[in-house]
């Protein structure tokens, strides 16, 4: 019965593991620095010029806890949610970061952790979706913010759909904010296909933010 029980577990992992379910465990984030909320919304601006240097692995954690991350045990997130619904999905289109290959990939809030889901450098292919605007290819990662809208308006009806559109300002800001306490750049990009994108990164939520990260130039 034991051997039976680990060749099944052995199974499981090598279908996890051929559906593309492939996880890296992110560092934890840090909580302190030595840069200020005040200096850091002083400085804050939309940068759409990158180095060619890579970004590290902490780099992007912290990024994405930022953006949206659990910061209790019951599942308080950074930016606040109506109803505590979350709608949003964020996604990471990672094509220059030390030790993590092309691809995108899915940002498990609750695990802190990225699930591949499918290998690639998309970011040529995003920024002719974005009318071709160059930040998105040159810069080493993408993180792209969707939403599921039932979500939030199975809850607050029609008018559930203002509430998701706030959150992802608010976590928008989020991401530009831990830019800035990083040496790092950003923009909100928002002019871009909508159903090329999706089809670009076979998803179906809906697409809000495609936001390009790199070192300043």
């Amino acid at each position: 019965m034991g051997k039976l029980k680990v060749v099944f577990i052995l199974s499981l992992v090598v279908a996890w593991c051929l559906n593309g379910k492939e996880k890296i465990k992110l560092p934890s984030p840090s909580y302190k620095s030595n840069f200020s909320v005040e200096e850091a919304l002083k400085k804050r601006r939309s940068t759409r010029r990158y180095r060619k240097s890579p970004l590290t692995l902490k780099e992007l954690s912290q990024i994405l806890w930022a953006v949206d991350g659990k910061t209790v045990e019951w599942g308080g997130r950074t930016a606040p949610s109506a109803g505590a619904t979350y709608p949003l999905e964020i996604y990471v289109v990672v094509g220059n970061v030390i030790g993590v290959k092309p691809g995108l990939y899915h940002y498990d809030v609750n695990g802190h952790s990225l699930s591949l889901v499918k290998e690639g450098d998309f970011r040529a292919e995003l920024s002719k979706s974005a009318f071709n605007q160059p930040w998105i290819k040159n810069a080493p990662v993408v993180i792209v913010i969707s939403g599921i809208f039932e979500r939030t308006t199975r809850r607050y009806g029609e008018r559930g759909k203002r509430y998701v559109y706030m959150e992802v300002g608010h976590c928008g800001q989020n991401l530009h904010l831990q830019c800035e306490a990083l040496g790092l750049g950003t923009v909100m990009v928002g002019a871009f296909d909508d159903e090329k994108v999706k089809k670009i990164l076979g998803i179906k939520e809906e697409v809000f933010y495609l936001c390009p990260v790199g070192r300043k130039k």
